[in-house]
């Protein structure tokens, strides 16, 4: 038994007394935390969070938790907590995950109550407190791409224009992220982290790295998912739809509908060159070769946009230059 597991069994066993109880991995996920699935508890069932403080911190993910609770929005239930070791013992949301139920039948319910919940993030949930999505964060987040998939992963060495052309890119990719509203981010926002849990419904997780940014990140992640993908045309659709609830909402004005849709891709363009650089990261740094299969439809959404902008054409040549690689 890992030290860190017979920590977390001393605190279960010790100071919250559950006794003859049956602890079994859940999961763990693209940090270092790490999930236990605690049963034997009168036919109910919990789950334990293991984030080492070495490594990770707990409080945000106890205050947004908090935050997000008073919405009436379906976040795990906080039974009790040992900051100081890293531990968090939970309500346990299930383990069917949107990804595992997404299909034609069953994706404009799913979505369409992933997006109800979105509004009401974006509607209601206060920012005061959270980090600023900020220009230096959006560059060095783009910077995984180059850095960690380009070259690190595939061994590229860059040209001095194809390095002058990513520069550029990314300021122009910058700037029309922090020219959009400023709303509350959860920033893992996709199918992976949305449960299909009892009312209310989605369940929500890996909300921790909350941020205030920009309108369109948490809907992109949802619409454009690293891990499942729909048509051009319907992601359209939705975001759409999406824009004209967030009207409703008071998120949005009518009169930003000239540029919503731009924002959205080119906030695409940001995210994916991210995923695409930790998806690397994760394989190199960390022994977790998994998301790598998940890459190409990463960076696939980048090139469909490149026939409506122009300013890609340079990234999308340097991204099928890396395929070819």
């Amino acid at each position: 038994m890992s030290e860190r597991l017979t920590a977390l069994t001393e605190w279960l066993h010790d100071d919250l007394r559950l006794v003859d109880i049956n602890i079994t991995p859940v999961s763990g996920d693209a940090s270092f935390r790490r999930y236990f699935r605690i049963t034997g508890l009168d036919g109910a069932s919990r789950v334990v969070m293991d984030a080492p403080p070495d490594h990770e911190d707990c409080r945000p993910f106890v205050q947004i938790a908090e935050r997000l609770h008073h919405l009436g929005l379906h976040v795990p239930a906080i039974y009790a907590q040992d900051l100081q070791q890293g531990f968090l013992l939970l309500e346990d949301l299930g383990s069917v995950h949107y990804l595992d139920l997404l299909d034609e039948q069953r994706v404009e319910r799913l979505y369409g109550d992933a997006l109800a919940a979105l509004a009401v993030v974006q509607a209601c949930a206060p920012t005061d407190g959270l980090p600023v999505y900020d220009g230096k964060l959006l560059l060095q987040e783009m910077e995984l791409f180059r850095h960690w998939l380009l070259q690190r992963h595939l061994g590229m060495t860059l040209t001095g224009s194809e390095n002058q052309m990513l520069d550029g890119l990314f300021e122009l990719l910058m700037k029309s992220a922090l020219e959009q509203p400023r709303v509350f981010v959860l920033r893992d926002f996709h199918s992976r982290n949305l449960m299909v849990a009892t009312s209310p419904t989605p369940g929500i997780l890996d909300f921790q790295d909350a941020v205030a940014g920009p309108v369109t990140y948490d809907l992109v992640s949802l619409l454009k998912d690293c891990y499942i993908s729909w048509s051009t045309d319907r992601v359209k659709g939705w975001a759409s739809g999406y824009f004209q609830l967030a009207v409703q909402s008071g998120v949005l004005q009518q009169q930003q509908e000239a540029y919503f849709l731009r924002w959205f891709d080119l906030m695409g363009v940001q995210r994916h060159l991210k995923a695409a650089g930790i998806f690397a990261r994760l394989h190199l740094r960390d022994g977790k070769p998994g998301y790598l299969g998940d890459i190409p439809r990463t960076l696939g959404y980048i090139l469909q946009l490149e026939p409506a902008y122009p300013e890609l054409e340079g990234l999308c040549r340097l991204i099928r230059k890396a395929r070819a690689e």
